[in-house]
């Protein structure tokens, strides 16, 4: 530095110049012009930024628009004891709703303790946590420290959904309304209901929401009877439900349970002991038991009795509470609702079993039938289907006829990869190849108790079922019922309406449909029983019989029986796609020839309304249904109504019960002391084979057949139905007291005739040529035959000239012989004993006054010559009226509709 004079003249100078004190206004002018760009631009940013956040504010939902509380709610099936038998969970409602009071407050604090250690003391944010996180976030430049309450986290699962935002701005803005929403819904919700609905809502891993489907997966228990250990293991689970499960990563949830155990020692919620015991408790291997245990018994596939179910469940939400289809359906799996069924798990069980045992099948019996889908994306972008169809048609253009059933599944991959060769084109693209295998022949089993309507069993088909709402052949499928319906369409109305009888009698003989030429066979074709009463014809399934009684009381009075019985798929008139007009209106109705047949489960009401003394009550598989509160949105009563006389119900189960006891089933269905009574049913070629019984306690239809109803089961087992119902009704009835079937005052008995279906005329019916035709007979009150039997007539016969015998025949030369008085049209059991024309005008012409006159009759010589010369005498007499075996009843034959390729086996 110059200090001298001239220097400081010269700094003097300077500092006084004009280009310097230019240069220095310059300088200030730009720092004024950055202070007040500075102060500008921090004015208009907080304009800016309460603008943006005024924005945000102003987007956010109002508070008395939004619902926090949970939605989407498992619903819960309940057998008919209460037991929980499977959840019904649709998307995003793995959840049972639980209230606070149920929670244990070890469950509650664990949660507060990891999540929101002051929740019981903020506003709805916390402040503090907000500034660690961010002081955090500063150090380690990593802002995933978390600071959200649990009320935010409510409003983000609940408002926001789930807030996985993909754009910053978007996080940021999510971020400032959930803080917002917090303070507002704090003010409007108490700290006890936020809690409550938070700890319903939070995602907790293998799909479930909440703490008690969570502890319910993972423990197998109510959430009220978790331990300390367990809360902690399940609180661990929020921050990460995939990284922190219990079951996929054991190890990492146990470090995250450490240290909530830890927070919840340190801010005083347990004691050191309790820490203690927490820590070690072994509670994964518990989890793992538990989660071993739900594989085996749990599967996502229904029965075919939830099947049905969710059917009827969603038609009478429809019907009775006016939901439109998709209100109903997510309300089955959404809603929550609880829902108690009238299945009984126990008889479920045992007829799942039965059906399912192979070994209760001829071998023959276990075949696969194919079902293929195949499709390809051609070169030219069109896309291409085919079916098991063009597989089938491919080879029987090479003249090899397949019928797609094969012994195993293996034997079809020969077919199925030459015909996907065949339609392969270079350059197509394989899209998808399906093969599904169905166990063959199917079955259906329904059980029922016939007092309340209740569906306590269902089996919709053999083998593993690989879906959920798929065929069930116990109550979507219709088949030709047989012969199981003549005793509705016929015999039923003949006695309830037509004045008919078990006695009355009917000519099985031959005979032709009214009008046509087509004949109407018996099972036992060729086998005519002549008179039969209507009680032989429903125990020997007489085709002929039943026919000619249908016509007698008209199809229509027969129809109108069976609409009360709750048919829904018979028709009276219906035009098909070829358009032919078809109505089941009809004579072969009779033998069970229908238009498209009956559901098994119908089949089975209409004979436990036989079974009920007549009452029909409408098949139920719920008695109600609750919301996830218990409030009853809908009560199940079935619908009922007197359909037939108690006596008439009466009449028909006596006569059902020699079916079992003498008739088409006699060989296979036994109960020991327990009586039963049912019907058995074949259709042509033994396509459908059915048996539908009861006992006092309950009712039960089997039906057995192939899914396509183009294959015969007579060429191998046509009673292997018959046992698996006999083996599932001994195994439900096993240790049940032995009833009867009540007899109802309306019922008075009286010896009849069998032949005539009148009172049977003493020494006279009883004598009757081929055995006595005397029975004790059931009868309704007011419907006892009156006159005596006229067609049996005794004749004295003379020995000798086989003629009537005269005064003049000696006693021993005579006998009284039983002739049967019909008119004939063909050559029946009767024919043998019939009265012959000749005889009612002819008397014997050997003995007579002449051969006696006044000569001294001599005692009876004992020699050869006499009785020689006595045997050329009856030379020309008639012969003696030959015996008649009678054959016995074979165990299964084929069935015939009388011009219908359906209905009228044994």
């Amino acid at each position: 530095m110059d200090f001298s004079k001239r220097g400081t003249a010269n700094k003097q100078h300077d500092i006084h110049s004009t280009s310097q004190k230019l240069s220095r206004k310059a300088i200030i002018s730009i720092l004024r012009t950055c202070i007040v760009c500075i102060v500008a631009i921090s004015i208009i940013g907080t304009f800016t930024g309460l603008g943006a956040l005024k924005g945000m504010l102003d987007s956010a939902p109002s508070i008395d628009s939004i619902d926090v509380a949970p939605d989407g709610f498992s619903t819960i099936i309940y057998d008919s004891e209460g037991n929980e038998i499977q959840k019904l969970i649709g998307s995003q409602a793995n959840r049972i709703y639980v209230k606070l009071d149920k929670i244990p407050e070890n469950v509650q604090n664990a949660f507060i303790a990891t999540e929101d250690e002051r929740f019981w003391t903020h506003n709805g944010i916390d402040i503090k946590g907000i500034f660690r996180a961010f002081f955090v976030g500063v150090k380690s430049g990593k802002f995933s420290e978390g600071a959200s309450t649990l009320t935010q986290q409510l409003l983000k699962n609940q408002v926001f959904e789930g807030g996985n935002e993909e754009k910053f701005f978007e996080k940021i803005q999510r971020k400032v309304q959930e803080q917002y929403l917090a303070i507002k819904l704090e003010d409007k919700l108490d700290k006890e209901q936020i809690l409550e609905y938070y700890l319903n809502t939070i995602n907790l891993g293998q799909g479930t929401l909440g703490v008690q489907a969570a502890s319910l997966r993972y423990f197998n228990k109510e959430v009220s009877d978790l331990t300390l250990s367990e809360a902690a293991v399940i609180a661990g689970i929020t921050q990460s439900p995939v990284y922190l499960n219990p079951i996929t990563h054991p190890e990492d949830n146990a470090a995250k349970r450490t240290i909530i155990l830890s927070k919840m020692l340190e801010q005083g919620l347990i004691t050191q002991q309790d820490y203690d015991e927490a820590i070690e408790d072994d509670v994964y291997e518990r989890i793992k038991l538990v989660n071993e245990e739900h594989i085996s018994t749990n599967s996502d596939t229904n029965s075919y009795f939830v099947d049905e179910l969710i059917l009827q469940v969603q038609e009478d939400l429809q019907e009775k509470l006016g939901y439109t289809e998709t209100q109903a359906i997510n309300a089955i799996y959404r809603g929550g609702l609880r829902i108690y069924t009238t299945q009984d798990t126990k008889l479920q069980q045992i007829c799942d079993t039965v059906i399912n045992d192979e070994s209760n099948y001829p071998e023959a019996y276990h075949i696969y039938e194919l079902t293929y889908a195949l499709s390809i994306l051609k070169s030219d972008g069109t896309t291409i289907n085919y079916s098991e169809g063009h597989l089938k048609n491919y080879f029987s253009s090479k003249h090899q006829d397949i019928d797609l059933f094969f012994k195993n599944k293996e034997d079809a991959d020969p077919y199925t990869e030459e015909f996907k060769a065949s339609v392969l084109e270079p350059g197509d693209e394989l899209l998808g190849e399906k093969k599904t295998f169905t166990l063959q022949p199917q079955v259906s089993f329904v059980l029922m108790d016939q007092h309340n309507g209740n569906v306590l069993a269902l089996v919709g088909g053999r083998g593993e079922k690989e879906g959920s709402l798929t065929l069930n052949r116990a109550t979507r499928t219709p088949r030709q019922p047989g012969s199981t319906f003549k005793v509705l369409s016929t015999y039923l109305p003949a006695l309830d309406n037509a004045g008919m009888t078990l006695a009355t009698v009917q000519d099985d003989a031959p005979y032709k449909y009214p009008g046509t030429t087509t004949q109407v066979n018996n099972w036992r074709r060729g086998v005519y029983n002549g008179l039969t009463t209507l009680r032989e014809g429903i125990w020997n399934s007489n085709n002929i019989v039943t026919v000619k009684t249908l016509e007698q009381i008209t199809p229509q009075l027969g129809y109108s029986y069976l609409t009360k019985l709750g048919f829904t798929t018979i028709v009276d008139s219906v035009t098909t796609e070829d358009g032919k007009v078809h109505s089941d209106i009809n004579l072969p109705m009779a033998l069970g020839g229908l238009t498209y047949g009956v559901k098994n489960l119908e089949l089975t009401t209409a004979y436990a309304s036989i079974a009920n003394n007549g009452v029909y009550t409408e098949p139920i598989l719920y008695t109600k249904i609750c919301d996830s509160n218990g409030k009853v949105l809908v009560e199940n009563k079935p619908t009922t109504s007197q359909v037939m006389k108690e006596s008439t119900a009466f009449l028909l189960t006596d006569a059902m019960e020699d079916v079992v006891k003498i008739g088409t089933a006699a060989s296979y269905i036994n109960l020991g002391s327990m009586p039963v009574a049912g019907k058995t049913g074949t259709t042509t070629d033994s396509k459908d084979l059915w048996f539908v019984g009861y006992t006092p306690y309950y009712t039960a239809g089997i039906w057995g057949g192939y899914d396509n109803n183009n294959r015969s089961q007579s060429d191998v087992n046509t009673s292997y139905h018959k046992r698996l119902w006999n083996l599932i009704m001994n195994k439900i009835h096993k240790g049940y007291k032995t009833k009867t079937f009540t007899k109802p005052d309306s019922i008075v008995t009286a010896t009849i005739c069998t032949k005539s279906g009148k009172l049977a005329k003493d020494g006279v019916c009883n004598h009757a040529q081929g055995g006595s035709t005397v029975k004790t007979e059931y009868f309704a009150k007011g419907t006892v035959p009156t006159e005596v039997c006229d067609a049996h007539v005794m004749y004295r016969i003379c020995k000798a000239s086989g003629l009537q015998a005269t005064e003049y025949c000696p006693d021993s030369e005579v006998v009284e012989k039983v002739y049967l008085i019909k008119d004939e049209t063909g050559a029946t059991k009767d024919t043998p004993y019939l009265l012959p024309s000749t005889l009612e005008d002819s008397h014997c012409n050997i003995h007579s006054s002449s051969s006696f006159g006044d000569v001294e009759v001599e005692p009876e010589p004992d020699d050869e010559s006499y009785n020689d010369e006595e045997e050329d005498t009856e030379t020309d007499v008639i012969p003696p009226i030959p015996d008649v075996t009678i054959p016995t009843t074979p165990n299964s034959g084929n069935g015939n509709s009388g011009g219908q390729n359906t209905g009228g086996g044994e």
